[in-house]
């Protein structure tokens, strides 16, 4: 298996404006989400893999029609994790492309996808392990434009509401089960 170094390596130019983008956020989402799994060692979750899953989590990005984000691909942004997931499924990484597709809003389920006509795959990408939700959660606190600010709860929870209130009331279980 490749290192996350190596698969950025691999799609991503040296000194590419999309590729700070990439990892600026990724290690943001990755201190974040292993600050968290320290709080709850009773979790049992793989660190390294979080980690590595965290850095990895966007790599589709790059094929994603994106301009403020420095992103010039085809693909609607949405596309981004089912994207990043067909990439390292092909890199033999399936558990880190579960991560990437699962990690849009708090994950997005087949009766969502089919409702709103995204143009995805037809198929449940809700985060299921501890590690998915967990990245998928750190996840919102950081955007791509301002990696270095970390959003406010209500920040979140207010970005959550185009996704449905279903949604917001997952994030809420998430503080409760991470943040407590």
């Amino acid at each position: 298996m490749m290192s996350p170094t190596d698969i950025i390596d691999k799609y991503y130019l040296e000194n590419d404006d999309l590729r700070k983008v990439l990892l600026s956020h990724g290690l943001s989402v990755a201190e974040k989400a292993l600050s968290i799994a320290e709080m709850h060692p009773e979790m049992n979750m793989d660190k390294d893999f979080i980690y590595e899953a965290a850095i990895l989590h966007d790599l589709g990005i790059f094929k994603t029609d994106a301009p403020d984000i420095h992103c010039f691909g085809k693909y609607p942004y949405i596309c981004h994790g089912y994207l990043g997931s067909d990439i390292l499924k092909a890199e033999n990484m399936p558990l880190h492309a579960l991560v990437c597709e699962r990690h849009t809003g708090v994950g997005l389920s087949l009766k969502y996808i089919i409702e709103k006509k995204l143009p995805l795959p037809q198929r449940d990408m809700r985060p299921v392990s501890f590690e998915e939700q967990l990245i998928c959660f750190a996840d919102k606190f950081f955007s791509k434009t301002h990696p270095d600010r970390e959003k406010s709860i209500d920040k979140i929870r207010k970005n959550l509401t185009k996704y449905g209130k279903s949604a917001v009331n997952k994030f809420d279980k998430w503080c409760k089960m991470f943040l407590s």
